[in-house]
């Protein structure tokens, strides 16, 4: 009987690692930024809703601008895809990033189109930083290099929208905001991400393993960073 329960404990474990996968290594190696993002001032007054609307508003302006970025570069991941349905996935989350996350950005920021916000707000420097991050990842490295760039984003908001979700906020619009990222229509998305990730983990050599981790850390700093602009309201220096 022992051996019997020692040889299910062990099959159980070699299905969770298969499920973690490269991913969850990355995860490992960027957990200490990932948690300081979690509890960054922005997301924990946005939870008990003593955030500033201006520094609200800020972000959504920020992330509106971001999201035609990522919008972008998912399409360009697509079209690198080592496997067509994989490049079905990733065209449609370019599709859900416009019509649903910024759809939801307009709407609170009262615009009436994607192409209004964009000719109102400029970019900050952090923002600006982030996103050429992600374009030097997904146009000059392999497909992993580019997904893993990507992935943060991806998985932090989820993260961050089942944290808060717990406790909900007293805020209507920044309930709103917690129940884009908390719900499950979001979260089928970032376990589809996670899944393509972890297959051209599988293919990818060592040295590609080893840059994917550097660009997956570096944009979860990026994460923080992004959170921090919009508390501070970040401006191009000098003023």
């Amino acid at each position: 009987m022992k051996q019997i329960l020692l040889l299910l404990f062990l099959a159980a474990a070699a299905v969770s690692a298969q499920e973690g996968g490269f991913a969850a290594e990355c995860r490992r190696r960027a957990e200490p930024v990932w948690r300081k993002t979690l509890d960054h001032p922005f997301l924990q007054s946005l939870s008990d809703g003593t955030l500033p609307r201006d520094k609200f508003r800020f972000y959504l302006e920020q992330d509106l601008l971001y999201l035609r970025e990522f919008s972008r570069l998912l399409l360009e991941l697509a079209a690198k895809a080592p496997h067509p349905a994989h490049a079905r996935i990733l065209a449609r989350h370019a599709g859900e990033a416009i019509a649903e996350e910024a759809a939801l950005h307009r709407s609170i920021l009262g615009l009436r189109s994607q192409a209004a916000g964009e000719q109102a707000f400029r970019m900050a420097p952090s923002n600006a930083a982030y996103v050429n991050h992600l374009r030097a990842s997904v146009g000059r490295g392999p497909f992993l290099e580019g997904m893993a760039a990507m992935l943060p984003c991806y998985w932090i908001y989820m993260d961050a929208g089942k944290k808060l979700a717990e406790k909900g906020s007293p805020v209507e619009e920044y309930q709103q905001w917690i129940r884009q990222y908390a719900g499950a229509d979001y979260g089928k998305s970032v376990r589809e991400a996670l899944d393509i990730f972890n297959a051209a983990a599988e293919a990818g050599s060592p040295d590609a393993r080893a840059r994917a981790l550097e660009a997956f850390e570096r944009s979860a700093r990026y994460e923080w960073m992004f959170w921090d602009m919009a508390w501070r309201m970040e401006t191009w220096p000098p003023q």
